[in-house]
């Protein structure tokens, strides 16, 4: 099974503050470009001081992402903080668009996550499968799928999806929404490849938990 890795989601100049000063470091931080977009020379003055590789994206608007960038902005941004990443993230609907700079992490041996967000429903087992294939054909090393989870029903499927891939390839997945805390413990005790945690003890993502609440469920290293 693979190693299931923490990654402290950074949204904020105050998250950003928060990470450099936390003891207990997870294996990677998230830095959401489309929400630190007015930071980010400010950002990019403090990125040396933190301990853990970054994982880097630039949301699309319609997967969740701040401050309605367009495709070339989130280019931009994405470019111009490649140079200090271990990770990109790409959503699927745009990995065609952006094959180009996919093409270029892959040469300067960054790893690419390609990811899939539904804030309304989760897709069913056969549609989840169909998505995980396109990522891997478009040079996904992880492929990230975060869904609406608000009955049984919907973390059903998320489960039975992350237990019945059918193809190599590590896979990331986790749920938005009411039962978001309790499927993304569930689904990383099934293997989900990374999970994700605020580093702010509280979340504006509703289901998105602490890094100290994952802890507490026994998920994560005890980095100091």
């Amino acid at each position: 099974m693979v190693k299931t890795r923490v990654v402290g989601v950074i949204v904020s100049g105050r998250d950003l503050d928060l990470a450099l000063r936390t003891r207990r470091q997870p294996d990677l931080f998230e830095l959401r470009l489309d929400c630190l977009v007015r930071v980010v020379d400010e950002l990019e003055s403090k990125l040396s001081k933190l301990r853990a590789p970054l994982i880097i994206t630039a949301r699309h608007p319609e997967e969740g992402g701040a401050n309605q960038l367009n495709l070339r902005q989130r280019r931009e941004l994405l470019s111009r903080f490649l140079p200090r990443a271990s990770y990109i993230d790409i959503e699927l609907r745009s990995a065609a668009a952006l094959r180009s700079l996919i093409k270029l992490a892959r040469q300067k041996d960054v790893r690419r996550i390609i990811s899939f967000h539904d804030l309304k429903e989760t897709p069913d087992l056969g549609a989840l499968q169909l998505k995980a294939r396109r990522a891997k054909s478009l040079g996904a090393d992880i492929f990230k799928v975060a869904t609406r989870i608000d009955t049984p029903v919907q973390l059903a499927r998320l489960l039975d999806f992350i237990t019945k891939k059918d193809l190599d390839l590590a896979v990331s997945a986790m749920g938005i929404g009411k039962l978001g805390a309790i499927s993304r413990v569930l689904l990383a005790h099934r293997g989900s490849a990374l999970v994700y945690g605020s580093v702010a003890p509280a979340s504006d993502i509703e289901g998105q938990i602490s890094l100290e609440q994952l802890r507490e469920f026994g998920i994560g290293s005890q980095k100091r």
